[in-house]
């Protein structure tokens, strides 16, 4: 097998063709931008916008998430739906000023997000809503750059940009590479994934995060937020949008948000589970179609499962080919010898490395060289480790998908945060002890 297929595996043909789409759109707008002149202002502005927070047991939290985002929308326009708190979360909200709704029970995100939505009367009120976990800060250019998307009838949601928060001081090893791999993942895949999926040509990305996107609310009533067994909403949120067909989906990367991410395995490793178990249940949920959505859905499922086969295989295949070489009287135990040979006769360990390493090395630099961060670099040898465990993760929630689950919501420990001067005062997120629960999917 020569190293640039080998290559391609690990970069992925999904990333190449969406990559070569969204140079294509790049083009296209720098070209429309300069035909059109200034933009002008959009008609939708953040008076016409409602933001809602789910919260559940985030006392710790709560006052500061409110306070970030009351720096660029009006008060009055946050709402806080308290699911089945036993903590003081609905008070400190209320004491801050926003509207307040409790559920007498846990019902998860996405129960609480819909009981919300028309308790409140949120479609009626509002133009749009942005659905904001109680983590995650907004910078401040999301709404200058996400609400002209709205200017287009048939945009009926926009994507937030996500960006992990930088903690300078803290961190152990495994937190720092856990922090700096979610990171390459965000800038890789929204770059090259998801800037071309969304391409008004295209049309079809398989996400738009719950952590911070703004939806038409026109649109609200005919989405299924909270159908029984899956336990995030935002795959199927998005999985309604394409399936009946209620219009397009906007992403911009200067609409940026920044979250929290876990910052030690246990944390991780429980995370990835529920992202990956929500997307096989979605999918098992929303049966395919014929349209450009249900074909680029099923590249990337099966790209997906074989690129995680590959992986969870690369150490294995690192082995057969390197211990011979270290050890050739290994080659005389039973069974040995045809396994190397069937191994060798594709592939050597070389050219495994060089394509594995290599196009691993070239997507950090890529990343370094976008977020202007050289610890990246420092760690990019850790990233095909990583990579093993997220393909492990990946083939052991696909059956899973099948079984039943709830929607509760498990939250990795908090870290402190600083927010930005233009965001108003320094925001504290206190850190939850080992166990605690809280409103993050």
């Amino acid at each position: 097998m020569p190293w640039w297929l080998v290559g391609i595996v690990v970069f992925g043909v999904n990333f190449t063709l969406w990559t070569t789409i969204g140079l294509a759109r790049l083009l296209e707008e720098t070209w429309s931008k300069r035909r059109r002149g200034a933009p002008t202002g959009p008609s939708m502005t953040v008076h016409d916008v409602a933001v809602l927070i789910p919260a559940h047991n985030e006392e710790l939290v709560i006052e500061s998430s409110i306070e970030a985002i009351a720096a660029l929308v009006p008060r009055e326009n946050i709402h806080v739906v308290s699911d089945g708190s036993t903590d003081r979360t609905a008070e400190l909200a209320r004491q801050a000023g926003v509207n307040v709704m409790e559920t007498h029970t846990n019902v998860g995100k996405a129960g609480a997000l819909e009981a919300a939505i028309e308790a409140l009367r949120l479609v009626t009120r509002f133009q749009a809503v942005l659905l904001l976990d109680a983590d995650t800060t907004i910078e401040p250019g999301y709404f200058a750059a996400a609400l002209p998307h709205f200017d287009d009838p048939t945009v009926v949601a926009v994507a937030g940009a996500v960006r992990t928060h930088w903690q300078k001081h803290g961190l152990s090893l495994i937190g720092k590479v856990l922090v700096c791999h979610r990171q390459r993942i965000y800038a890789i895949s929204q770059r090259l994934l998801k800037f071309g999926q969304t391409w008004r040509f295209t049309n079809a990305t398989h996400i738009v995060p719950g952590f911070a996107s703004m939806y038409r609310t026109a649109v609200l009533p005919r989405i299924e937020m909270n159908p029984p067994g899956l336990v995030i909403e935002d795959f199927n949120m998005t999985f309604e949008i394409y399936q009946k067909r209620l219009g397009r989906v906007a992403f911009t990367l200067d609409a940026v948000a920044v979250t929290q991410d876990p910052d030690n395995l246990r944390d991780y490793i429980r995370q990835i589970k529920r992202w990956g178990l929500g997307l096989w249940q979605t999918v098992r949920r929303h049966p395919p179609q014929l349209s450009l959505f249900s074909a680029m859905l099923t590249a990337l499922l099966l790209e997906l499962l074989t690129s995680s086969m590959f992986f969870l295989l690369l150490p294995l295949l690192v082995a057969v080919l390197a211990v011979p070489a270290v050890y050739p009287a290994v080659l005389a135990w039973p069974g040995i010898m045809p396994v190397h040979d069937a191994v060798a006769a594709h592939m050597s360990l070389q050219v495994l490395l060089f394509a594995v390493t290599g196009a691993d090395l070239v997507l950090t630099c890529l990343v370094a060289l976008i977020e202007r961060r050289l610890r990246f670099l420092a760690f990019w040898v850790f990233f095909p480790f990583l990579r093993v465990l997220d393909a492990a993760i990946a083939l052991y929630t696909f059956p899973r998908a099948w079984l039943s689950s709830t929607g509760r919501w498990i939250s990795p420990a908090r870290r402190t945060v600083e927010v930005p001067p233009t965001l108003g005062k320094q925001v504290t997120v206190s850190v939850l002890p080992p166990g605690a629960t809280a409103g993050h999917s």
